[in-house]
């Protein structure tokens, strides 16, 4: 065998062997991926609330308006065997976790429960799920009112909490309570508003509720 023939016959083992290995490493990567999800969802519980890093402008405004690493939130419910986000996008509607975990930054996101978990009876969380739904197809509240012909995502949360057991996770803030002065904040205030923000206006964020006292951790990958 020549030299030239047995060049190209190394390299086409090389290619071979970086086919094969390279696809198990993907499918095992991707069969990593699921057992873990699932693994995880064994431990939530409904009417736990998780947290994500979302990636818009909008969101990253909300991010340092807030000082938080947080800018998504939904509530998880377990249905026919399957676990949902019930999250107010565009429009409000229930997500499967795992489609929902792949929206946010790099698959990270952050659960917290109910410290006093008692005060969550199946009859309450009937009626958190329920009030969820009403709200179902809702618009996306992109001025953050505090009423519910639209709804934000934070927004959404605290009122199902409120609504269906009478809890409130956190005090209500006012626009202007927040770090508005960010160029990238005040150009999507601008872009919302012109010039008349709505600085009274009562307004939940994300970092409030994750901050609750009246909330636990029970699952951070970030």
């Amino acid at each position: 065998m020549n030299k030239s023939r047995k060049i190209i016959l190394i390299v086409f083992i090389c290619f071979l062997t970086l086919f094969f290995v390279g696809g198990k490493l993907f499918s095992g990567s991707g069969k990593s991926f699921k057992a873990r999800v699932n693994k995880e969802l064994t431990s939530f519980k409904d009417g736990d609330i998780i947290f994500q890093t979302s990636q818009s402008k909008q969101c990253e405004a909300v991010r340092i308006a807030t000082n938080s690493k947080f800018s998504h939130c939904g509530i998880i419910f377990n249905e026919n065997g399957s676990c949902y986000v019930y999250e107010a996008i565009q429009p409000v509607k229930k997500t499967l976790f795992k489609d929902w975990i792949k929206h946010g930054l790099d698959n990270k996101y952050v659960v917290v429960r109910l410290k006093d978990s008692t005060l969550l009876t199946p009859a309450s969380l009937n009626k958190m799920k329920q009030y969820g739904k009403t709200l179902f197809n809702r618009d996306y509240d992109v001025y953050f009112e505090w009423s519910n012909d639209k709804i934000y995502c934070s927004e959404y949360v605290w009122k199902i909490y409120k609504q269906g057991a009478n809890i409130e996770l956190c005090t209500l803030e006012k626009l202007k309570s927040f770090n508005l002065d960010d160029y990238r904040v005040k150009a999507i205030l601008s872009e919302r508003y012109g010039k008349n923000i709505p600085l009274e206006e009562d307004v939940v964020a994300p970092s409030q509720l994750a901050n609750s006292d009246k909330l636990i951790t029970i699952f951070d990958n970030y």
